[in-house]
């Protein structure tokens, strides 16, 4: 089990966002795996993605390429065992370029609680470092904070 468990309400669809930035910021792609379901398909820009071990690939690979990788997930709306998120997040490349991407995903919940799809649009935009915004997991002071739409 992977609580919180479809059908969501607000209060759980927050908790299971803000659960899911806080793996992703881990930047642990066996950590981020275990929320998947052994079959999970994904869809990753032009990427297509089936299984957890898939998934942990794919995660060591991102990662090994997205230095200082620091995440925020906003839900955007949700029904029963979907949700609909829209994130930022940014990180450098190995020359020292810094980048925010910004995306959606549409994600679907197994009854237990793991998600059994994933489908995410993204697109990079290079920013100069003291443009950054996102430093690290979230702290206290930006629990409620929206995401800026640039």
């Amino acid at each position: 089990m992977r609580p919180p468990l479809p059908p969501f309400d607000m209060e759980s669809a927050r908790a299971k966002v803000r659960a899911a930035e806080n793996a992703w910021n881990t930047r642990d792609p066996e950590t981020v795996a275990q929320a998947y379901t052994e079959d999970s398909v994904w869809r990753n820009r032009d990427e297509f993605i089936t299984g957890r071990a898939e998934i942990i690939d794919f995660l060591k690979r991102k990662w090994a390429k997205e230095n200082g990788y620091a995440l925020r997930k906003e839900l955007w709306g949700f029904r029963e065992n979907r949700m609909a998120v829209r994130f930022q997040y940014e990180w450098h490349d190995d020359n020292g370029q810094w980048h925010r991407s910004y995306g959606n995903e549409l994600w679907e919940f197994a009854p237990d609680g793991r998600m059994s799809r994933r489908e995410a649009s993204i697109n990079d935009v290079p920013i100069a470092e003291n443009e950054r915004r996102i430093f690290g997991p979230r702290t206290p002071e930006e629990d409620t904070a929206p995401l800026p739409l640039h």
